[in-house]
C-alpha cells in the first residue's frame, strides 16, 4: 500500500513538473520570436507636424496625408506598431533627443545639420522651396526683388535656414511663425510680402484652399525628405524603415500612397 502511494506520487510530481514545462516553454517561445524579428510587435512613437498638408493633417480628427500613410504602410510591412505624436515641427527633434518619440516623419529635409542630430532613411520625397507672394503681387519674382521686403517663414524649417543665409545678401526682414496656415495668412493679408515653402505644400494648399497666393520663379533648393530616428539610436528600426519603403517602391503601393494627394 505504501509503495502503491509513493508511485502515484512519484507520477503526480513528474505531471506537475512537465506541465510547468509546457508553459514555460510556451512563454519564452511567444518573447523569442518577438526578439528574433528584430523589434517585432514593437511599438514606436511617431513625431509628426498636422499643419502642413498633402503630408500631415486632420480630418475629422483623424490623421492623414502621405506621411501618414508611408508610415503606417511601413510598420505594417515590417511587423511593428505605431503612436503618433502631433506636435510643432520646431519641437520634433528636441522630443526625441528628449526621449519622447522614436521616429520623426513631417515632411523634414535631409540636411547637415540635421544629420549631426538624426539619423535618416534613405530619401522618400524630392520637395524643394519655393518664392510665394500674394496672388495681385506683379512686383516679386526671385530673391533679388526682396531688398526691404518682408519675408515670412515655419520656425525650425529649412525655409527659414535659407532665409537667414540669404538675408544679408538680399537685404529683406524675417518673420518666424509655428505653422503654415498662419504663414500663408500673412502674405495674403498683406502682412509679409513673401513667404519660403516646399514646393509641394504650397502647390497643393494653393489648389485645394484656393488661397489667394502664387508660386512664383524656379524652385530655390532641391531639398529631400527623410524619416529620421536620433543619431546613434534605433539602427535595427532605421534598417526595418528603409526595408519598408523599399519593398513599398518595388510593389507600386508607394506611388499609389503619393498619387491620392499629389495629382500628376
Amino acid at each position: 500500500m505504501k509503495k502503491f502511494s509513493f508511485i502515484a506520487m512519484l507520477l503526480a510530481l513528474m505531471l506537475f513538473i512537465a506541465a510547468c514545462g509546457s508553459d514555460e516553454g510556451s512563454n519564452s517561445g511567444g518573447e523569442g520570436s518577438g526578439s528574433e524579428g528584430g523589434g517585432e510587435g514593437e511599438t514606436y512613437t511617431v513625431g509628426i507636424d498636422t499643419t502642413y498638408p498633402p503630408f500631415e493633417f486632420e480630418v475629422d480628427g483623424e490623421y492623414t496625408g502621405i506621411d501618414i500613410d508611408l508610415i503606417t504602410a511601413i510598420a505594417e510591412n515590417q511587423g511593428f506598431d505605431i503612436e503618433f505624436n502631433a506636435m510643432d515641427f520646431g519641437g520634433i527633434i528636441p522630443a526625441m533627443q528628449a526621449g519622447q518619440l522614436d521616429v520623426a516623419i513631417a515632411g523634414m529635409s535631409i540636411t547637415e545639420e540635421r544629420k549631426e542630430i538624426v539619423d535618416f532613411s534613405d530619401p522618400y520625397f524630392e520637395a524643394g522651396i519655393s518664392l510665394v507672394v500674394a496672388e495681385d503681387n506683379t512686383d516679386i519674382s526671385s530673391l533679388e526683388d526682396l531688398d526691404g521686403k518682408t519675408v515670412v517663414v515655419k520656425s525650425g524649417t529649412t525655409g527659414a535656414e535659407f532665409a537667414r543665409e540669404h538675408q544679408d545678401k538680399h537685404g529683406y526682414e524675417i518673420t518666424q511663425l509655428d505653422d503654415s496656415p498662419a504663414m500663408f495668412q500673412e502674405v495674403a493679408n498683406g502682412n509679409a510680402d513673401v513667404l519660403f515653402e516646399d514646393y509641394p505644400v504650397i502647390a497643393y494648399a494653393i489648389a485645394e484652399s484656393n488661397l489667394d497666393l502664387k508660386i512664383v520663379g524656379d524652385r530655390l533648393t532641391g531639398d529631400e525628405y527623410g524619416i529620421a530616428v536620433l543619431k546613434g539610436e534605433n539602427a535595427d528600426l532605421l534598417e526595418k524603415i528603409n526595408a519598408g519603403l523599399q519593398e513599398l517602391r518595388d510593389s507600386g503601393e508607394y506611388d499609389e500612397i503619393l498619387n491620392k494627394y499629389i495629382a500628376e
